[in-house]
């Protein structure tokens, strides 16, 4: 069997782009499993979560969301640190790009190389990546825990429900028309990217979100969920991925077996349920990984750098 291309290497198709309303002041930017950028418009300004992978992807977002609005595009709202989320922020120029406290703890202290990383991870999604201006993206704005904002009448509450994907996750929630945006901590028919997660607190975070009761929800990757059944899908499916992983490699682990063997076995396991899914390939080496880490020696999950991310692979998929 010929090795895999590493990452998401292979991936060059491009992407159908849908721009789907959800009130009228709510908007998802989706592109068929690539990463999603949510739209708030309020009565005297927008609100963008997540960025795309550079500011020449952002320069679509932008365009769609004057097809709608001439409002002044005043925050970028970061859900993490991950690249490909916020590398795209200075097309907007906006007034406040706000994070968690811990997700700016992370870009301190991992943002140079999670940066590396992701470029030779997804050249698709950074083939523009000359466009990026130097250095990093920095919130001017953060909080914990909570922070609510008024766009006019609109309230919008940012809220950290717990780790899951990174220790810094925040929401966007919409309290009065019960629409969430949940960055990656939720996923629909796409894979949960794990290398930087929690998987002993996932799981309560999302019920965590579930106890909000949203009706519509804006996942990190795949389609909008305009209906409460969509987004209890949505939840239990994310919910699902974590767990199955997380039982298998306690699993290996607990049977004294090495990380290519948990890896080979979870891979194997998992494939007829979620093989599907987009980019499930790309991330199973990286989730298997974080989950034999975290449930061995590592609370914390490890810096991925471009370096480290071909030794795994070529030691996993070899």
């Amino acid at each position: 069997m010929s090795q895999k291309a590493f990452a998401s290497q292979a991936d060059l198709e491009e992407k159908q782009v849908s721009f789907t309303k959800l009130s009228d002041n709510a908007y998802a930017y989706t592109a068929e499993g690539d990463p999603n950028t949510g739209v708030i418009i309020g009565d005297d300004a927008v609100m963008v979560l997540d960025t795309q992978a550079t500011p020449a992807m952002a320069q679509d977002v932008i365009r769609r969301i004057r097809e709608v609005t001439d409002k002044p595009i005043k925050y970028v709202v970061l859900t993490h640190y991950h690249a490909v989320r916020v590398l795209g922020a200075s097309a907007y120029q906006p007034e406040h790009i706000i994070a968690s406290h811990d997700t700016l703890d992370l870009i301190r202290e991992r943002g140079e190389q999670d940066k590396a990383s992701e470029i030779g991870r997804f050249p698709r999604l950074f083939r523009n990546v000359e466009t990026v201006p130097a250095g990093l993206t920095w919130p001017t704005l953060t909080f914990s825990g909570k922070m609510t904002l008024w766009l006019g009448q609109l309230e919008v509450q940012l809220l950290q429900l717990g780790r899951g994907h990174t220790k810094g996750d925040t929401v966007a929630w919409l309290p009065q028309q019960k629409i969430l945006f949940s960055g990656d901590l939720v996923e629909f028919d796409a894979t949960p990217y794990a290398g930087d997660a929690y998987f002993k607190d996932w799981p309560q975070t999302l019920d965590n979100i579930a106890a909000l009761k949203p009706e519509k929800l804006v996942p990190g990757r795949g389609a909008a969920l305009t209906t409460p059944e969509q987004v209890q899908a949505g939840l239990a499916g994310t919910r699902s991925f974590i767990a199955d992983v997380y039982a298998s490699v306690q699993e290996g682990v607990a049977a004294g077996k090495d990380l290519k063997t948990v890896y080979k076995d979870t891979y194997a396991r998992l494939k007829p349920k979620y093989g599907h899914w987009v980019i499930f390939d790309h991330c199973m080496p990286f989730d298997v990984t974080r989950c034999y880490d975290e449930a061995t020696q590592y609370t914390d999950p490890r810096i991925w750098t471009a370096e480290r991310d071909r030794q795994m692979w070529e030691a996993l998929e070899s």
